[in-house]
């Protein structure tokens, strides 16, 4: 089973993680659409819907760049309509999309808990809302529809919580979407697993963890390659999953994992949030 002429609807994904797994989706002629806010580049952040959609067509696949703010119902139902309009469907949503702000109750301010509840928990749920219509008729259609998550696997543990507490439970938000949802659509054949990294990865919100350096990090490539994995497998069978990106590898015949780490060799890789 391979991805080609499936399409994906994505939250996010003008860099990093989202848009590598993307582009792997595409190098076997998938189509994607890109819902996010980034349409003007950003000299600290790099990537735009339209640079994402341009490195997606360079990979082999057909891109849709949707200027989307994921926590505004009508225009994440009108970006699901267009999608579906342009492919002629949707195959499988990626709840990519989340905010992060890693700082104790006492010095976070209203307006972030907002952002990362809206992003993280509202952005998950409506996003998979509105595409479900669409899930469905993939499903009855035999096309394998799957809904994948960014988020970790649930641990009630106060050590993940006590430091962040309003990132954790927007984070965690998206997990109890995945476990409700994997079960919810399961007489429909949707697939809905999550996955998250065993360590920590190379990406712009590496910025919001003080002291994390190149050494100890992998590359997205690997969360693009354990997507994959995912996403090709029988979504009959393969729903409510929390899953870890070397996991899944290595139980799909990956043994090799030095290739992924961003210092070939290192071996001062950290786990990454949650685990």
């Amino acid at each position: 089973m391979n991805l080609k002429g499936r399409t994906i609807f994505i939250s996010g994904a003008s860099r990093g993680i989202g848009l590598a797994i993307v582009k792997r989706a595409a190098a076997d002629g998938a189509n994607v659409a890109i819902a996010a806010k980034t349409v003007d580049p950003n000299p600290k952040l790099p990537g735009t819907i339209h640079s994402a959609a341009a490195e997606i067509e360079a990979a082999g696949g057909r891109a849709l760049a949707l200027q989307c703010d994921i926590r505004d119902e009508e225009q994440v139902v009108a970006a699901a309509r267009r999608t579906a309009e342009a492919f002629g469907g949707i195959d499988i949503l990626i709840n990519n999309a989340s905010a992060i702000n890693l700082t104790p109750t006492e010095a976070t301010p209203m307006k972030r808990f907002d952002l990362m509840s809206g992003v993280n928990v509202r952005g998950t749920f409506l996003c998979t809302q509105a595409c479900l219509p669409y899930l469905k008729q993939a499903g009855e259609r035999g096309r394998n529809p799957h809904v994948l998550t960014l988020s970790p696997p649930l641990n009630m543990d106060a050590r993940w919580f006590a430091p962040h507490v309003a990132y954790t439970m927007a984070k965690y938000g998206m997990s109890m979407c995945v476990l409700g949802h994997a079960e919810e659509f399961r007489p429909y054949g949707i697939a809905v697993n999550a996955l998250w990294p065993r360590t920590v990865i190379q990406t712009a919100a590496l910025q919001m963890i003080p002291g994390v350096r190149p050494e100890h990090c992998r590359t997205p490539q690997i969360m693009a390659d354990a997507a994959y994995v995912v996403l090709t497998s029988d979504a009959g069978a393969t729903t409510g999953n929390f899953f870890i990106d070397d996991e899944v590898l290595r139980k799909a015949g990956v043994t090799d994992l030095a290739g992924y780490s961003v210092v070939p060799g290192s071996r001062q890789l950290l786990p990454d949030l949650f685990l």
